[in-house]
């Protein structure tokens, strides 16, 4: 009898409808034999609506007073909807409990608004299920040593289960999102993009830092960190199929050593159009130039991505990093203020019309000329590649974001991602 783990996202949860789809797709399982834990998003759009109340009322400056009210507010969307969905598998006949997340409870340090999980104390929730109930978790939310209600962040309710699922050391958590997998790259870009049935956990890191929605990237690192199998997988599709069919579809993100793996060279193509590039010109080439100018933007709590120096000439250098588009205006302005007088550079210029296209996967450690393979189809298409960063497991250019969709498509096809690796 396995421990099984779901997480359900708020549009799994939208209505009462859906709801009652999700209580009998957690019944038809635990009528198997499973036992079951559920982590539900709120339903969809109610954290907006009410983080939305709360802006109306709220003064502009932030402190930490604000923020613990903004997660004492945001946690009762959670709240509503694991009521909703035990009083729901009750109406199927199933014994159920809900929990909010300082029930259980689910220890975070005091960070508000974006805490991270320390310890889940499991005890109660394995008492319930030895006694045959299906045990219902807020996602999203946990308790600080103070006794206060914290929240992990958008997209928490990932981490949560998959927390939960480590923490009681589940056969498998299953992420029930409105797609049926993770895919080679954008189906709305590229109509071929093809699902995979597997992709490793590393790969799965990089998508998600790289710019794929699919899964919250915490998530995808606490699941590495503990050796949790995860299957992402559609909520939408009809709730009595087969139990046998539903636990093999979706994809399942797994080690790399599986022997089931797919041996592709390149698994998918990830992409990010919230990307600016800044450039600092004129830069004297010393010593300690990199920190003079990286210090003041990360002391701005400012997020680097990819940093190039060009080669010095006549004892001068450029220095270019991108930033978050939202982080633009901000950063172009402390430099300008601060850098430009303390290194002595000439001018800091920028564009915010740049994205970032990256291809990923765990073959590219086994086979060479890739990277070139993903320039020659950039080159044939006539894109200029601003900046290049690689890792052993993924190349990421930054190029003028008009290019950016033909850029995909041409490297999915470069890659011959529509066809299924051999």
């Amino acid at each position: 009898m396995a421990l099984i783990v779901h997480k359900y996202g708020g549009t799994s949860m939208g209505s009462t409808e859906r709801i009652r789809n999700v209580a009998k797709r957690v019944a038809k399982w635990a009528r198997a034999g499973h036992r079951m834990v559920v982590v539900p998003s709120a339903m969809s759009g109610e954290t907006n609506r009410l983080l939305g109340l709360a802006k109306e009322l709220s003064p502009e400056q932030s402190s930490p007073e604000l923020m613990r009210e903004l997660d004492m507010i945001a946690a009762t969307g959670e709240q509503v909807s694991v009521g909703l969905l035990s009083i729901a598998l009750q109406a199927e006949g199933m014994r159920s409990v809900s929990y909010t997340g300082w029930q259980v409870p689910i220890e975070t340090d005091s960070a508000f608004t974006k805490a991270r999980i320390q310890r889940i104390d499991d005890v109660r929730v394995r008492g319930d299920l030895v006694e045959g109930r299906v045990v219902i978790i807020t996602g999203f939310q946990g308790i600080d040593p103070e006794g206060h209600i914290t929240t992990l962040g958008r997209g928490g309710s990932d981490t949560s289960a998959v927390a939960v699922a480590a923490a009681m050391k589940a056969d498998e958590c299953l992420i029930y999102t409105d797609v049926d997998g993770v895919y080679t790259t954008d189906p709305r870009i590229v109509p071929e993009a093809r699902r995979l049935h597997t992709i490793s956990f590393e790969e799965m890191l990089e998508m998600a830092s790289l710019g794929s929605k699919v899964l919250q990237i915490r998530s995808v690192e606490f699941a590495g960190k503990y050796r949790v199998p995860l299957r992402v997988l559609s909520s939408f599709t009809p709730w009595d199929i087969p139990i046998e069919e539903e636990a093999a579809s979706g994809t399942l993100i797994t080690f790399e050593e599986d022997e089931k793996m797919e041996q592709a060279v390149v698994s998918g193509i990830a992409f990010n159009r919230d990307e600016a590039k800044v450039s600092v010109l004129g830069v004297p080439d010393r010593p300690g130039i990199a920190f003079q100018i990286l210090g003041p933007v990360a002391d701005a709590n400012i997020d680097v991505d990819v940093i190039i120096q060009n080669v010095s000439h006549e004892g001068k250098t450029d220095f270019s990093f991108t930033v978050h588009r939202n982080d633009y205006p901000r950063t172009l302005q402390l430099l300008k203020s601060k850098v430009l007088k303390q290194t002595g550079a000439a001018d800091v210029a920028g564009d915010p019309k740049i994205c970032k296209v990256s291809i990923v996967g765990i073959g590219m450690r086994s086979h060479v000329g890739v990277a070139c393979r993903m320039f020659r189809a950039l080159s044939e298409e006539g894109i200029n590649i601003q900046m290049i960063t690689t890792s052993e497991i993924k190349t990421s250019v930054v190029i003028d974001e008009k290019y950016m969709e033909l850029a995909v498509r041409a490297l999915h096809k470069a890659f011959d991602l529509e066809h299924s690796a051999p």
